[in-house]
């Protein structure tokens, strides 16, 4: 389950009929592979547990290049940011990323050309401060509607996304899709990541990559996920947002009644608690049933909760994941969600405190 400062992908039903910014060319664009990097060796790529640990505390670059355009949404991706996150004590950003929105729409449906150069140079600041990436499909809502439409145009996305950056250092992690869900169903879902995944292998034997579930991308959703036993190279990734009346009070594209749970708090009582609890420990024994990392690839509470609930629960949250080895991505950096203040320049000291209580960026 998914939350944003404009759109949530848990619940995107005011964004299944926008429209994007723009139709990309027709004609056939040369696809530039420039890695910032000296190529990698994928023979000595580390395991996936190994990955998961170099993602470790993390954050969403979220409502930037997931949006219809860049700036859609009033968020832009500046090179400073990247420092900013590096110098709190991140060690890894997500960056969701709208590749539907910038590629032909028929065959062969090519990439923008200045698109993965945009995408590039966002990778490129961050491997260059030392932050392990994670990239992923975004927001591809047409394929949520008709799967078996846009499954093709899925693979291509992914076989231009894997050769694009198949020399790319093992810190750059791939997400197949972000939140699975409505007509792309369970069932769908794992016969689409398997063959996407055997796409990527084609150019990418050893990168990790990770996987969500279906049904927005919850950790219900992992009894149903079937990953393939004989791909070790892969880390599974929930999205959490519990309790949902709390973290999307007053969040108007999270449903019609939301106004209704304003002025709810989350006081870490006894019962509150183990209610996460419980949540994590049926992720940590699927993984230890099933040997696969977790990563907690999306969890936060929006704007309108109080401040002091907010570090109460993303404080807990966080808390649960690291005793359990999960490594996390908050949502977001600078949005609805967002720990950074960019009209002031200025995080905010008790999201950033909840997150990386030893932060040198606290006051």
């Amino acid at each position: 389950m998914t939350a944003k400062s404009h759109t949530s992908t848990l619940c995107l039903i005011v964004l299944l009929t926008a429209s994007t910014f723009f139709s990309c060319a027709s004609n056939s664009v040369d696809i530039i592979d420039k890695p910032p990097v000296e190529p990698a060796d994928q023979g000595h790529f580390a395991d996936a547990f190994e990955i998961n640990r170099l993602l470790g505390k993390g954050i969403n670059l979220g409502n930037a290049l997931e949006a219809p355009y860049e700036g859609a949404w009033d968020m832009f991706i500046h090179e400073e940011y990247l420092q900013k996150i590096k110098e709190a004590g991140f060690e890894s950003v997500r960056i969701p990323i709208r590749w539907n929105a910038h590629a032909m729409e028929n065959h062969p449906y090519t990439i923008d050309e200045s698109f993965f150069n945009r995408v590039d140079e966002v990778v490129a600041w961050s491997l260059d401060r030392g932050l392990a990436v994670m990239i992923n499909i975004h927001h591809y809502n047409e394929l949520m509607e008709n799967p078996q439409q846009h499954r093709q145009r899925l693979m291509k996305l992914w076989e231009q996304i894997a050769g694009h950056y198949k020399d790319y250092p093992e810190e750059l992690v791939f997400e197949i899709l972000n939140e699975p869900h409505d007509n792309l169903t369970p069932n769908l879902w794992n016969q689409y990541l398997a063959d996407a995944l055997e796409i990527i292998r084609q150019t990418n034997p050893k990168r990790v990559v990770a996987i969500g579930t279906a049904n927005w991308g919850g950790f219900g959703g992992l009894q149903d996920l079937e990953m393939p036993s004989n791909d070790r190279q892969l880390i599974a990734t929930v999205h959490y947002y519990n309790p949902f009346q709390f973290t999307h009070q007053g969040a108007s594209w999270a449903g019609d009644h939301t106004d209704e749970w304003l002025g709810t708090t989350w006081d870490a009582t006894d019962t509150e608690k183990a209610e996460v609890d419980e949540d994590f420990d049926a992720v940590r024994d699927w993984a230890e049933t099933n040997n696969r990392p977790i990563h907690v690839g999306e969890f936060g509470a929006f704007s309108t909760a109080d401040d002091k609930s907010r570090e109460r629960w993303t404080t807990y949250v966080r808390e649960a994941s690291e005793e359990r080895e999960f490594s996390w991505a908050y949502w977001e950096f600078g949005a609805g969600f967002g720990v950074y203040n960019r009209n002031t320049g200025q995080w905010r000291d008790y999201l950033l405190r909840a997150l990386i209580p030893d932060s040198d960026s606290l006051d």
